[in-house]
């Protein structure tokens, strides 16, 4: 038997692609092979736990050992039609595995526990393709969190699951509406907090700013279309730009936390004993 497009639980899991019934239920949709195989991982090393995972045939016989290690961790696999598949799916071609996952979000006061070195904080940025790709960017530079601060995308949305490859489930990401509160928790946990800013007052190449990356450090990240807030800017410790030696305008906001994030890690490196 395959579930349809009709049935409940189906109907239940189509909610979560919805940000109001991820709230509701504490749950979200991974979708993909990748992103499977990452939440499988991740409830494996006791990060949360995968409830079920609805695959199609096709996708079935391609993944035979997530199937197997869904089963293993206790899941519901459960079969389903191509077109409950595409209902499920939120992209133009949809790979038939999706994963119904705990919540990965944690308190703010966790993912800034054990003296971190480098955070990423992403403020008020809207974007879940931009939060995506930072959140797989802090991951490959070793970043110990990233945390979601202010007006910024829910980080279970679809395209920002989709968007770090699986890197959500690799860090602590935590996500609080009070930036202040986000700032100053980074302070108490020891980070200088550093703002990427086009109109930054230091070079990112400056020996100045070298010195001060080997330190603990949180980069504020802001939108593309808006940059870092201006009160936010107001009250960092330093403001960072990248240098631009030709004709771009800018840098898109992956790129640019790239660049600063693994400047960072590159100096922490450098000198940790």
């Amino acid at each position: 038997m395959r579930y349809t497009e009709r049935t409940p639980r189906v109907v239940a899991a189509r909610r979560l692609t919805r940000r109001t019934g991820r709230e509701r239920a504490g749950r979200f949709l991974a979708e993909g092979a990748q992103a499977v195989r990452e939440a499988l991982r991740w409830a494996a090393d006791g990060g949360g736990r995968v409830h079920e995972l609805f695959v199609t045939d096709p996708a079935a016989e391609r993944n035979p050992e997530l199937v197997a290690s869904a089963h293993a961790a206790g899941a519901t696999v459960s079969p389903l039609t191509e077109r409950a598949a595409d209902g499920l799916s939120e992209t133009v071609t949809p790979q038939g595995l999706v994963a119904v996952c705990d919540l990965v979000e944690v308190p703010l006061s966790t993912a800034l526990d054990g003296r971190p070195r480098l955070v990423a904080v992403l403020a008020g940025i809207a974007d879940p393709g931009n939060a995506g790709t930072v959140l797989r960017v802090a991951d490959a530079a070793g970043a110990d969190a990233v945390v979601l601060a202010g007006d910024t995308v829910d980080p279970h949305n679809g395209k920002c699951v989709r968007a770090s490859t699986g890197s959500l489930f690799h860090l602590p990401v935590a996500r609080s509406r009070d930036l202040d509160a986000v700032l100053s928790a980074c302070r108490a946990a020891g980070l200088r907090l550093v703002a990427a800013d086009g109109r930054g007052e230091a070079d990112l190449h400056d020996p100045g700013v070298a010195a001060t990356l080997r330190h603990p450090t949180a980069w504020v990240f802001g939108s593309e279309a808006h940059g870092v807030p201006a009160e936010v800017i107001a009250s960092v410790d330093a403001t960072v730009r990248v240098p631009l030696y030709g004709a771009a305008e800018s840098l898109n906001l992956g790129t640019a936390a790239a660049v600063c994030l693994y400047a960072t890690a590159r100096e922490q490196r450098a000198t940790r004993p």
